[in-house]
C-alpha cells in the first residue's frame, strides 16, 4: 500500500454502504483493539502500526492499513 492507491475498508461498519478514498499519507500511529486488548487502555503495551491518510469526500480519514483494501491494482 502507498500513497496514490485507491482504497475502501474492508469490513465498511455501516453495512452496504462503500467508500472509496485516496491515500494522500502514510503514518505511523498507535491503535487501541478493544476487541483484542480489552476496554482498559495501556498504551505501552501497543507498538505503532502503520495507517493511510485517506481522502474521502472532502475528509481525511487516518486508518490503519489493516483495515483497508487496494482497489486499483
Amino acid at each position: 500500500m502507498k500513497v496514490g492507491d485507491l482504497v475502501m475498508l474492508k469490513v465498511h461498519p455501516r453495512g452496504g454502504l462503500i467508500r472509496t478514498g485516496v491515500i494522500v499519507e502514510m503514518v505511523q500511529k498507535k491503535c487501541w483493539r478493544i476487541s483484542e486488548l480489552g476496554r482498559a487502555i495501556d498504551w505501552n503495551k501497543v507498538e505503532p502500526e502503520p495507517h493511510g491518510a485517506v481522502l474521502i469526500d472532502d475528509d481525511i480519514l487516518t486508518i490503519p492499513i489493516a483495515d483497508l483494501k487496494v482497489i486499483n491494482d
